[in-house]
């Protein structure tokens, strides 16, 4: 299975990690760590020294309560970062919700669109498919960052998520997107409990019967915190049992902060004959 997207063409037989590289001040975990553009810059340098696959950059933050940026802003703090990560030979992704934005970062020469409302946004559809070729990923979230965590009453999570995700999928297609640029994400932490979480991540393989590669991002979530009882700068181990558990379940893309780690628990599930479940 391939995620087909502006420059590179990624092959997924086996999992690929993507390195979070938040340009914010206020992001739930590392929030003003890379506010700056030099700082996010070395930190993806770093990432791409550790073995990360993607980097997937950010200006917004999406935490519970986050407030909503001007594009104009959001732009201001990505462009320097993005401009200067289309050239360290890795895939770039840019985590946007706004049309103007996607665009701005496509003209750069940005290879993939990894938006927390699917493209729903106003716009973002028809920039998306007016590019013939960037990759796609679309995630499952009810309301919005401020909101999310009231809007919890599912009847089965994991059917409503699939049911969403199949939808938003074939919207994609009728306007025009090839498949092979798509990527589906679960939404872990947007707009669930933490029991549905966890639901969501035990019956992940039933997402399979979708079709297209799940790209899954439990990294220092809050769910780990409940079930460990550690705060948010304590979780690399249950943030490594997660992504283990979410790779065994068929993920493709495992999100993390913490790429180092990931890889080496990755290299030491395949010396041993870790298997992702196939896709069906």
């Amino acid at each position: 299975m391939f995620w087909q997207t502006t420059r590179f063409r990624i092959d997924l037989s086996l999992p690929k990690v993507m390195g979070i590289v938040n340009v914010t001040p206020d992001s739930f975990s590392d929030g003003g760590q890379h506010a700056d553009a030099a700082g996010a810059l070395a930190h993806c340098e770093r990432l791409i020294k550790e073995g990360v696959d993607i980097l997937d950059i950010g200006g917004e933050s999406t935490r519970p309560g986050a407030d909503i940026l001007h594009p104009n802003e959001e732009w201001r703090r990505l462009e320097p970062v993005l401009t200067q990560a289309i050239t360290l030979g890795v895939p770039v992704s840019v985590d946007t919700c706004k049309a103007e934005v996607m665009q701005r970062a496509l003209d750069l020469g940005v290879d993939i669109i990894n938006d927390v409302h699917a493209l729903t946004g106003t716009g973002c559809e028809q920039v998306v498919a007016a590019h013939t070729v960037c990759g796609i990923c679309l995630m499952h979230m009810r309301g919005d960052p401020a909101t999310m965590q009231s809007h919890t009453n599912y009847d089965d999570v994991v059917l409503e998520v699939a049911d969403h995700l199949q939808a938003r999928r074939a919207r994609m297609r009728a306007l025009g997107v090839a498949d092979e640029r798509i990527t589906l994400d679960p939404g872990i932490g947007f707009g669930k409990t933490p029991q549905q979480n966890l639901e969501l991540l035990r019956r992940q393989g039933e997402l399979l019967a979708l079709g297209r590669p799940l790209l899954v991002g439990w990294s220092r979530k809050s769910t780990l915190g409940v079930v460990t009882g550690r705060p948010v700068g304590e979780r690399l181990p249950a943030s490594l049992a997660a992504a283990l558990a979410s790779v065994a379940n068929g993920a493709r893309v495992v999100r993390v902060h913490d790429v180092a780690a990931t890889v080496d628990a990755l290299t030491v599930w395949q010396a041993v004959g870790g298997a992702l479940m196939p896709t069906r």
